[in-house]
């Protein structure tokens, strides 16, 4: 017979396991650290030039970063801040290094999100992340998942539930709620709104006055932001449904969106949303703060199968949620929800497996051009890095044969890159910021 405190004393033992697990994986005082990145990477593999070219304008201009020489070594190892100021300062053919960002427009937003377990979400969305921010652009994070793997894989395990995606619908709410009942009703407007009223409970939290920069924290990459989740937060399915009986004319689903159109415009480049693997409230908000939608699988049938009924059930969730059109103000947010665009990405690919290519090519029949052409292999490297808690950007190529390393780098490199092509068009189609 067990009861919850028998898996409470279970937690207690596995949490015991997951600092040391940490204390393997991070840096003695528990917090993880990024690498520095060779001259040979940085000038190949993220500026995507000859490292004669590169040495060439260090050895031109002394005021430039200049990197770090290890003992026992000729290779110069820079961080992430000195390849950045490298980025912002030279210019190769009279091109600038810095990346593209559609002018008059405020941060795009991507989901990655599919209803499978294991499909990849959190590899995806911690690997695009790291990859853009190599790519010159700021990133914020946003960990909808309560079992919180993005935000354990950047570093942040000790996160109360305040301050996860939970709280942002609490904030809102309470907000929601008070904006509800300071409208004018009755003969004055010509409608009859009754007043809703949160319990002590809620608002005694004092949620409703949190600062937005609260919710964000940094990470060891100086150019990624993130919203993290903790396993404390499961309870947000529970608590919302309670809080849309408290206030049925509160938009629950575009809760985090409202939160987002805070933010000032130009803090991020790219946003990116690690979704939980069912349709519930913290998914719906991640769709539908989401301005395009990622949608990873792996290569099975089971995958496939899971694929259609995610896109069956977001399409019937979405449509319902256009019952809220009407009842909040014109402006605050359009319905019925649109995407800028909609991909599909093949995740623990193998190019020999017979399966695999059948099930890809079944994919590609079903879903066209809305199929990217570079799935993400399967690996050791891969498998490795998942293991420690990091991307293959954080790894050294040392730390293994460079071979294994470059082949894992090529595959997500790929992928990001066609990320980054499609993310380029549909941010252009957003409205200019205000």
């Amino acid at each position: 017979m067990y009861t919850h405190e028998d898996l409470a004393a279970l937690q207690a033992q596995s949490l015991k396991m997951q600092s040391w697990i940490r204390q393997q994986t991070f840096s003695p005082a528990l917090e993880k650290t990024l690498r520095r990145f060779s001259s040979w990477e940085v000038a190949e593999l993220i500026f995507k030039v000859n490292q004669s070219t590169l040495r060439g304008r260090l050895a031109a201009d002394p005021s430039l970063p200049q990197g770090h020489v290890e003992e026992d070594g000729r290779q110069r190892w820079y961080s992430l801040e000195e390849i950045n100021e490298l980025r912002r300062r030279i210019k190769v053919n009279r091109q600038s290094l810095m990346p593209g960002r559609p002018a008059g427009k405020r941060a795009i937003r991507v989901a990655i999100s599919n209803f499978k377990g294991g499909a990849g979400k959190s590899t995806v969305a911690l690997h695009f992340a790291h990859a853009a921010a190599l790519d010159g652009y700021r990133v914020l994070c946003v960990d909808f998942d309560p079992q919180a793997t993005l935000s354990h894989s950047m570093g942040l395990s000790d996160v109360a539930e305040d301050y996860t995606v939970w709280g942002i619908m609490a904030r809102d709410l309470v907000r929601e709620t008070e904006r509800m009942n300071a409208s004018v009703r009755g003969a004055e407007s010509g409608s009859a709104l009754p007043e809703r009223r949160l319990p002590e409970a809620i608002v005694g939290m004092g949620l409703q006055d949190l600062r937005i920069s609260d919710f964000i924290k940094p990470t060891c990459w100086p150019t990624i932001d993130v919203i993290p989740s903790c396993a404390n937060a499961a309870f947000v399915e529970f608590a919302s449904a309670q809080y849309r009986h408290l206030n049925p004319e509160w938009s629950f689903f575009a809760a985090v969106s409202r939160y987002l159109d805070q933010l000032p415009s130009d803090d991020y480049d790219m946003m990116i949303f690690d979704c939980p693997p069912a349709i519930g409230y913290q998914s719906m908000n991640a769709v539908f703060a989401a301005d395009m939608l990622y949608v990873p699988s792996g290569p099975g049938y089971w995958e496939y199968d899971s694929t259609t009924s995610f896109i069956g059930q977001l399409s019937e969730a979405l449509e319902d949620l256009s019952a809220f059109n009407g009842v909040v103000p014109a402006g605050t947010f359009n319905l019925p929800k649109v995407f800028q665009d909609v991909r599909f990405l093949l995740t623990r690919y193998e190019a020999g497996n017979d399966l695999h290519r059948a099930m890809r090519d079944a994919f590609l029949k079903v879903f066209g051009d809305r199929m990217t052409e570079h799935p993400i292999e399967m690996t050791r490297a891969v498998e490795q890095s998942g293991r420690f808690l990091s991307s293959i950007y954080e790894i050294d190529y040392r730390d293994m044969t460079r071979e294994t390393w470059r082949r894992a780098r090529d595959s997500f490199d790929k992928a990001y890159e066609e990320f980054r092509g499609n993310v380029l068009q549909a941010w252009e189609k957003l409205e200019d910021k205000a």
